[in-house]
């Protein structure tokens, strides 16, 4: 994990825990996802309060309104809930009252063309692709070692199968590492470095540069990429780079880290509100478009800016980013949280969002240099219609309210 176990551990989850005799972990220290499984979730799971509410290995194929379509305007509010749910060949049908949809984007992630389009050519390159981070030391050893390697991708999914690609590359010296990536400067992929609040997140910045900087990978940037095909027992990828076509080719293996996006086909039959291009909840989206929003941080929200326009339905978590990366588990904690609160009638509760999230240390938007207060060093536009107070637009932190005096950039 990026984040230490204090941003990890819900805080209800923490005290049921703590109940049954159950000692956390050290908050400062960072877990593997597998410690994260096997420290927290199984004893949270194995709760009586929480393991007689489980369904397990069933899954979700529908959200509907009870007797009526996704069309249909009348009475559509009195209508409960109906989840249909299929385990093994029996399909369920659940009535409810409320849904909280945080069924993530883990499973359907993006495609490597750089236009975000699936195609079959890329479908079939069954063996020769993988998404996300493989396991390139343990299990998938011998699928990379002595090979040529392809990553496409700019975050840390992609950083982390780079480092562990180059530690293989020290015991099976014929490993051939490529990287593509969409970034107009390979520096930008650093990040905040020594400066992140998540130390082990600005460790990769760290480690990337200097793998960079000794010439163990091959960078292509940007490299917008439209074909990739099969050909013989090589993949051949083809895109522009640096405003020229370009091919390469005998590709043994491909990792693709190119992000996630949100399932949403078994809501189709319900009413649901989504930004066009971040595809995450609505509201969310001017926090955390990586267009315009650079920053890992994004400020507290919860129920009000959660809810979906079909009453009752709710969707948190990463799901609720979209596309959108950098998604931190205290997010999803504190989101939900206050979807029960506002259902359980707890009004105040739902409201009262609190949310204390490290800084990544690095924005892409600056002040002018007329502008050099520093509390408005991420400052983007001012709007000055009342004096003597400015309405800011940060980049890490949206809409906020600055007592500053006029200068002359922001008259």
């Amino acid at each position: 994990m990026f984040s230490p176990w204090q941003y990890n551990l819900d805080k209800v989850a923490k005290s049921l825990l703590e109940q049954t005799g159950w000692i956390a972990p050290n908050l400062n220290a960072i877990p593997t996802g597998s410690e994260l499984v096997q420290d927290y979730l199984l004893p949270l799971s194995n709760l009586p309060e929480i393991s007689n509410n489980l369904h397990l290995n069933t899954q979700v194929v529908g959200v509907v309104r009870k007797s009526i379509d996704k069309l249909k305007t009348s009475k559509r509010q009195e209508a409960s809930i109906e989840i249909y749910v299929e385990k093994e060949e029996q399909t369920s049908i659940y009535e409810v009252r409320a849904v909280i949809d945080a069924s993530g984007t883990w499973r359907t992630p993006n495609p490597v063309l750089s236009n975000g389009l699936w195609t079959k050519a890329e479908k079939n390159l069954k063996g020769k692709i993988e998404y996300g981070i493989p396991n390139v030391l343990g299990d998938h050893k011998e699928k990379y070692a002595n090979k040529t390697v392809m990553v496409v991708g700019s975050g840390h999914s992609a950083i982390n199968a780079l480092l562990d690609l180059s530690r293989l590359k020290e015991e099976f010296t014929e490993t051939n590492i490529i990287w593509v990536l969409r970034k107009s400067n390979i520096s930008q992929v650093y990040g905040g470095q020594e400066k992140d609040g998540l130390p082990a997140r600005g460790e990769l910045g760290i480690r990337i540069r200097k793998m960079v900087e000794s010439g163990a990978v091959k960078v292509f940037t940007p490299f917008h990429i439209n074909t990739v095909k099969q050909e013989e027992n090589h993949v051949t990828v083809k895109g522009i780079y640096n405003s020229e076509e370009t091919i390469i080719n005998s590709i043994d293996q491909l990792i693709v880290s190119t992000g996630f996006r949100p399932d949403t086909s078994f809501l189709n039959e319900v009413r649901i509100n989504l930004d066009p291009a971040v595809e995450s909840v609505e509201a969310l989206a001017p926090l955390i478009d990586p267009n315009v929003h650079s920053c890992g941080t994004v400020r507290p929200h919860g129920e009000a800016e959660l809810r979906q326009p079909e009453a009752g339905l709710y969707i948190v978590g990463m799901k609720s980013y979209g596309r959108a990366p950098t998604f931190l588990l205290a997010t999803g904690y504190e989101q939900v949280r206050s979807v029960v609160a506002y259902l359980t009638g707890d009004l105040e509760g739902a409201k009262e969002v609190h949310l204390e999230l490290p800084e990544t240390g690095v924005c892409s938007v600056g002040v002018s240099s007329c502008c050099d207060e520093p509390a408005i060093s991420n400052v983007n536009t001012c709007d000055t219609e009342k004096k003597g107070q400015v309405l800011a637009t940060s980049s890490c932190c949206g809409p906020i309210k600055i007592e500053i005096e006029k200068t002359s950039c922001c008259k």
